[in-house]
């Protein structure tokens, strides 16, 4: 399985709004990305939050990492300061 992970800074006052369009908007479009396992948004304070998509494949979560960055730029750029950061990477261990 492959991950990516990314860290966005969100600016003051847009939390829920971005979870809302996130939910209704985003996350049916991930669902449908070929070898897909998973997708989690977590917010960690007022203003920074990371999303974690799960793939089967490296394929898979480079194309969620194409499809985020439209997405956002499409659906979010007026409540986020600039682009995320990411990693992404092999799962080699897990429980």
């Amino acid at each position: 399985m492959y991950v990516a992970v990314r860290l966005y800074k969100v600016k003051a006052g847009s939390m829920d709004e971005i979870v809302q369009r996130a939910q209704e908007g985003f996350v049916p479009l991930i669902r449908q990305a070929p070898g897909f396992v998973a997708y989690y948004g977590v917010v960690t304070g007022s203003v920074s939050l990371f999303t974690v998509s799960i793939f089967q494949d490296q394929a898979g979560a480079d194309e969620s990492t194409r499809l985020a960055a439209d997405w956002v730029r499409q659906n979010l750029a007026a409540l986020v300061e600039g682009p995320p950061e990411l990693q992404a990477g092999e799962v080699r261990w897990s429980s």
